[in-house]
């Protein structure tokens, strides 16, 4: 689930709808190796519903604002 709290989850047990899900399959290679796995995504916790009710608005992550300067010198960044 996409931008959920990191305090936020569902537990084993619970009934979870999901209503627009993104359904992938992936094949990827590495090494020799072959790896294939489908990926069931969800855009947000608030798009579920969980034991028939809808998540908290706590379950939606906080908006982060991260900034970078590509010009400032390798010491200056931020």
């Amino acid at each position: 689930v996409y931008n959920s709290a990191p305090n936020w989850g569902v537990a084993v047990g619970d009934a979870v709808g999901v209503a627009e899900p993104v359904l992938s399959q992936h094949l990827h290679q590495h090494q020799g190796q072959t790896f294939s796995f489908v990926s069931l995504r969800v855009p947000s916790p608030l798009s579920l519903v969980v034991n028939g009710k809808r998540p908290p608005g706590h379950a939606l992550a906080p908006p982060r604002l991260a900034l970078t300067n590509p010009s400032a010198m390798p010491d200056e960044a931020t």
